[in-house]
């Protein structure tokens, strides 16, 4: 019969450990512990400590500074999780000199790196750039949405907030009349205990009141969209925006991020919380001109292409971009539709997708369908009706110019064919524009477009994808980025940063030399 060495898990060991050895040379670890060490200025937040004189020691912040991106490169991004981590993970607590900070400690250092995040996010990228990393040939800038730590149920327009509480008022009058009916008329409750659940719902309505009534107080006025229309506001966080994402509609941030070509650092980071990215586009690019200033670079877009994609497209970003002379390539939304590689692309979609589109929706009858009778010089819908002329110099928003036509009140009321012109059923009569020309106009996104379209625009256009969409997947699930914890977007932003420099701190460890492996 076999026989083994006992084995009894319910024992302890006291092991003799060299925190410094448990920090490997080539892991991401001691990448981490030399940049920080040798390639930080950590002065802003060293001159914020008065305590020299009196006051408990603080925590070095440069020991702080690695336990945050250690943590945040292992999908860590909790303070209580970061605390625990230092206290049971050996590399972490070599990493913490086994100091074992608080958690809340962690959560206040996090919060507080505000001003000096950028310093830190920019030492990171000279070192990037002594290494070489860095081609500065061409940057690809694109933005994920996050969501935020806050609740999409609680955003809206002072008008909705509005619609909410008059609803819990009405909620609660109709629970306190019920009540009152039940005391004056000695009703028994009909469910034992429903009367406290009905009194628990009433404080609960109330305390919503009465914190709608306190938002409504301090913001007068709604936020003001990129069309001039009142936009939704979250009462949690303020700055965050409720924005389409492909994982549906969010309440949260946009995480831009440009990102140079040769090996995919992060030369710019920032987070907004708007949903339309063309409006975060000249304040991204002079982001990185101001950060390259500080690597010897006086304009960098001197030799630096740009490339972004159609939701960057808008006729004042192109203006922007022809007056500060960038390079960049950004295409319109309708850049697909004529490159000849996606022509037959329609056909190949699922019949599902294509609901709602032409050709797989109800048929309305088109203005070509419309005929001119030269004789007569009238136009005849498709029943023989004869249409009037409305506007014989009708002009539309996109520079079109014709004329417009339309039908008697009284033929369109009795038309048989009724539901199969009118897309509205209760228009009372159709309308048709016939169109004689247009005014053509070279805007700044026309001479976007024609740039696109040339062979090269068309080859340093294809490369954007390959350049900053890797970066997104590598943060949201190879590091499992899939929220910011945080709220209002500074702090967001603080966040956003520290990821940027985790992600190009791999990329020292990967491709740089010397002390990063």
């Amino acid at each position: 019969m076999a026989r083994y060495k006992p084995v009894e898990y319910a024992q302890g060991q006291f092991i003799s450990i060299s925190f410094e050895k448990q920090i490997l040379p080539g892991s991401f670890e001691h990448a981490v512990n030399f940049v920080v060490d040798e390639k930080l200025d950590f002065s802003i937040l060293d001159e914020a400590r008065t305590n020299d004189d009196n006051g408990a020691p603080a925590y070095d912040p440069r020991v702080m500074l690695k336990i945050v991106l250690c943590a945040y490169a292992r999908g860590i991004f909790s303070s209580r999780d970061i605390a625990a981590e230092c206290q049971e993970n050996v590399v972490m607590m070599a990493l913490s000199a086994n100091t074992r900070p608080h958690f809340t400690t962690i959560a206040q250092f996090v919060r507080e790196l505000g001003p000096a995040m950028q310093d830190l996010f920019v030492g990171v990228l000279l070192y990037c750039d002594e290494l070489n990393l860095i081609g500065k040939d061409m940057f690809a800038v694109d933005g994920c949405k996050f969501s935020s730590n806050a609740s999409k149920e609680w955003s809206g327009t002072r008008a909705e907030f509005e619609k909410k509480r008059d609803k819990f008022h009405a909620s609660v009058e109709k629970l306190v009349a019920q009540h009152r009916a039940m005391d004056k008329n000695g009703l028994p409750e009909s469910v034992p205990g429903k009367r406290a659940q009905e009194e628990k719902a009433i404080e609960s309505f109330k305390a919503k009141t009465a914190k709608i009534d306190a938002w409504l107080r301090e913001n007068p006025k709604d936020k003001i969209g990129l069309g001039g229309k009142p936009v939704k506001s979250s009462m949690t966080d303020v700055d965050s925006a409720k924005m389409a994402s492909s994982r549906g509609v969010i309440q949260g941030y946009n995480g831009l991020a440009m990102v140079d070509s040769k090996h995919q650092v992060i030369v710019g980071a920032e987070a907004f919380g708007k949903a339309h990215e063309a409006a975060a586009l000249e304040p991204m690019l002079e982001q990185v001109r101001e950060t390259f200033k500080k690597l010897k670079e006086e304009n960098i877009y001197e030799k630096a292409k740009v490339c972004a994609d159609s939701g960057f497209h808008t006729e004042e970003s192109m203006k922007m971009l022809s007056e500060k002379k960038i390079d960049a390539y950004v295409p319109d939304k309708l850049f697909r539709k004529r490159d000849a590689a996606f022509k037959t692309a329609e056909q190949h979609r699922s019949f599902k997708a294509l609901i709602g589109r032409d050709g797989y929706k109800k048929k309305f009858f088109t203005a070509d369908e419309f005929i001119l009778d030269p004789k007569k010089g009238k136009l005849v819908c498709p029943d023989g009706k004869e249409l009037y002329v409305k506007d014989s110099n009708f002009k539309t928003a996109k520079g079109y110019h014709g004329t417009q036509y339309m039908a008697k009140k009284t033929d369109c009321r009795v038309c048989e064919l009724r539901s199969a012109c009118l897309r509205k059923p209760h228009s009372p009569a159709r309308t048709v524009f016939k169109v004689e020309g247009r005014r053509e106009q070279e805007t700044f996104s026309k001479k976007m477009i024609k740039k696109l379209e040339s062979g090269v625009g068309r080859f340093l256009y294809g490369m954007r994808m390959g350049i900053v969409e890797p970066v997104f997947a590598n943060l949201r699930h190879m590091m499992g980025l899939d929220r910011f914890t945080l709220r209002g977007k500074e702090k967001v932003n603080i966040q956003w940063l520290l990821f940027a420099v985790v992600h190009n701190i791999h990329k020292a460890q990967r491709f740089g030399l010397a002390g990063a492996g």
